[in-house]
């Protein structure tokens, strides 16, 4: 099975290559630029056609949260037009698509966790623009999973796990949001998802379940527990620690309103694909671990200048996820 990835840089991305490395039943190709380059339609099929997928992964997106509210047309091109153009493509090569979207497609005002059949009402334009995706994907490519998912951190890229080690290693005391909850979710389950999902669109010929899915981690907490968690774990294994102290999102405005709530129920994809991640402290505690033994990271120290900024603005003097 050969699987095209879009985005060589992403968190999603560089998980898959690196979950497929030495196996022989997968391949994972990563598909960037200047090859592909979402906000330049007319390069997506060419290069989607020279990967020679068996199924299609769309992960490339605009993930500047804040910077969406002032690069509109940015951000609709690349996660609304690209993202169709992507599925466009693997309906053209006659292969199945799996995209992935966000948690910011809701506000954030439900008492509990989302699922799939929920009313979306994003708060921004980055949501905006990723709901726009999702409608653009399943109209170009009815063979489509569109997976849902929040907070996703990694060992690749810039993620709040990254911020939060590279804060501690400064001060004494990191200042996080504590009134926004959802799910961490680590890129690497991700990716073990969706293979396990492609296995089954490769298996299944007969599969029509397509459609709307929830992936996120197991387990729940907000930006501050989560942000113990990760330090804990660090102070534990050597490397640097700083105390937590809570704040509230009034405490910390940005030009974006984030969702207050961004739980996700992940039933519906157990239910159909039999996969469920780990918890989430479970998951955060290999990231952390790995990074402590990365040696451009020595002592988790991290650099300041990793890759492509992620997602949302969380932790006080921090802009990436």
């Amino acid at each position: 099975m050969r699987l095209a990835v879009t985005g060589r840089e992403g968190q999603v991305a560089a998980s898959l290559v690196e979950a497929a490395r030495g196996r022989d039943d997968v391949e994972v190709v990563a598909v960037g630029r200047p090859a592909l380059d979402l906000a330049r339609p007319g390069t997506v099929f060419a290069a989607l056609e020279a990967a020679r997928p068996d199924i299609v992964v769309s992960a490339a997106a605009y993930t500047a949260v804040d910077q969406a509210e002032d690069e509109k047309d940015l951000a609709f091109a690349v996660n609304a037009t690209g993202a169709g153009k992507v599925a466009e493509a693997a309906a053209r090569l006659g292969v199945p698509v799996i995209h992935l979207s966000t948690d910011y497609v809701f506000d954030g005002t439900k008492d509990g966790a989302y699922v799939e059949t929920d009313q979306t009402a994003p708060l921004g334009v980055y949501g905006a623009s990723k709901l726009a995706g999702e409608a653009a994907v399943a109209a170009a490519n009815p063979s489509h999973l569109i997976l849902r998912t929040a907070w996703a951190y990694s060992p690749f890229g810039r993620n709040f796990v990254k911020t939060m080690l590279r804060l501690a290693a400064d001060r004494d005391e990191i200042s996080v949001v504590a009134d926004q909850w959802g799910n961490p979710t680590s890129a690497l389950d991700i990716a073990d998802a969706i293979l396990h999902a492609a296995a089954r669109l490769r298996d299944d010929k007969d599969f029509t379940t397509f459609g709307i899915y929830h992936l996120a981690g197991t387990g729940e907490t907000n930006w501050s527990g989560f942000a113990r968690h990760i330090l804990d774990t660090s102070k534990a294994l050597g490397g640097p620690h700083a105390q937590v102290r809570d704040i509230a999102t009034s405490d910390y405005p940005t030009k974006a309103r984030r969702p207050a709530n961004s739980r996700l129920s992940s039933a519906k994809f157990t239910g159909e694909f039999g996969w469920t991640a780990p918890g989430w402290r479970t998951s955060a505690g290999i990231v952390v671990a790995r990074l402590g033994r990365t040696a451009e990271v020595p002592s988790l120290s991290l650099r300041s200048d990793e890759a492509v900024p992620s997602d949302t603005t969380q932790a006080k003097d921090s802009q990436q996820r």
